[in-house]
């Protein structure tokens, strides 16, 4: 099967994001010190996910990532398994990255993938992603793109995002590497765990995603539109099996 492009699938992302299932907006209070975006420990294991949180897949991949909610150390969590598969877990927000610059999240995997590479469009896979894409303004894109974002908002009423940031657990690559995904610029990875040294070890992550907007873009940040995690293997033909707990965004 061809492997589908980076480019739409972060169209497809981007899309999921902006157009959800129902018709409300997930709009967050901006007047508590945190904001919880996946409060996915107040849930009973094999429900339903929390409010907000929908599937998100791709037409061209017919094997999809199974998401469950299951109780590892006494505490509810997402269980994602990928048996050369690839969807993800999306929610729809509004956050000013300049009032809650910090996320912080939980993550835990049990192997990494052989032939997993930051670095190249054939590598492209991870047990574990952390997406946060940003709302379309149009003062930070050309005539041509611009073009593009005004038939997308014809066609579904909304802008889809302008671009992501990717926070991922590598293969290979040293932890503190950023760079362009190799398919497309919109989106900017970041490694935040890389190898087998913490296999089965729950990591808790927290990265200041207005800092680091800056230093991928070269600009301040527009507000945030999304969020979603992912486990992919459809272009390596592994399998992997990863776990995400509570996403929170924080004062700074």
């Amino acid at each position: 099967m061809p492997r589908l492009n980076l480019l739409k699938r972060f169209l497809a992302l981007a899309f999921a994001l902006a157009f959800p299932l129902n018709s409300s907006t997930s709009v967050l209070a901006e007047t508590h010190e945190q904001l919880d975006i996946g409060k996915f420990s107040l849930s009973q294991p094999g429900t339903t996910f929390p409010s907000g949180w929908k599937p998100l897949t791709f037409d061209k991949i017919p094997i999809h990532t199974q998401y469950t909610l299951v109780k590892d150390q006494d505490q509810v969590v997402v269980k994602a398994v990928s048996l050369q598969s690839s969807s993800g877990m999306t929610r729809e927000v509004t956050i000013d990255p300049k009032k809650y610059p910090v996320v912080q999240w939980r993550w835990k995997v049990e192997n990494i993938l052989n032939g997993g590479d930051v670095t190249k469009k054939s590598g492209d896979d991870y047990p574990a992603r952390l997406y946060i894409t940003f709302e379309y303004d149009s003062s930070r894109v050309g005539l041509f793109d611009r073009a593009k974002y005004e038939t997308a908002k014809i066609l579904y009423g909304q802008y889809p995002p302008i671009r992501a940031i990717t926070y991922i657990w590598e293969s290979k690559s040293p932890i503190g590497t950023m760079v362009p995904n190799p398919y497309t610029d919109q989106v900017t990875m970041i490694v935040i765990e890389s190898g087998d040294t913490r296999l089965n070890e729950w990591m808790t992550e927290e990265r200041n995603v207005y800092e680091d907007y800056i230093q991928a873009f070269g600009e301040d940040p527009p507000k945030i539109s999304g969020v979603a995690i992912m486990t992919d293997t459809d272009n390596t033909k592994e399998h992997a099996v990863a776990y995400f707990g509570d996403i929170t965004f924080k004062k700074k």
